[in-house]
């Protein structure tokens, strides 16, 4: 089946012949293509990676703990940090329901009726 804008005359129906070699280098546009010419390679060896110099003895390594396994200042700083900054955004977030402003509002009612008793208390023993 042909499409309408197809450029192909509607009765090839041959598929185009696809290359089974997925290694073989299709020449660029414009280039002659000659099975004949050989190519011009050479075989470079494998060379083994340079190993990287190994950090100073005092200085902990970048996942936030020693070798022995115990964590250094800046991870435990860096951890302190997240947490109070997600505990202070929480606590911002929740301060705009109407459920958090009832709840301070019974909050402030109860701490007013623990000062008053307070001070029921100390008048009848004569503070």
């Amino acid at each position: 089946m042909s499409r309408p804008d197809d450029p192909r005359p509607a009765d090839d129906a041959t598929p185009e012949p696809v290359d089974a070699d997925p290694n073989r280098l299709t020449p660029a546009a414009g280039a002659e293509s000659s099975d004949a010419e050989p190519i011009d390679a050479e075989i470079v060896e494998e060379t083994t990676p340079v190993p990287a110099a190994p950090p100073a003895p005092g200085t902990p390594p970048a996942t936030g703990y020693t070798d022995e396994g115990v964590p250094t200042l800046d991870y435990v700083r860096d951890k302190i940090e997240g947490r109070a900054a997600t505990a202070a955004g929480w606590q911002e977030l929740a301060g705009d329901t109407e459920a958090a402003r009832t709840a301070d509002e019974q909050f402030a009612d109860r701490e007013r009726k623990a000062k008053d008793k307070l001070e029921e208390i100390r008048r009848s023993m004569g503070l």
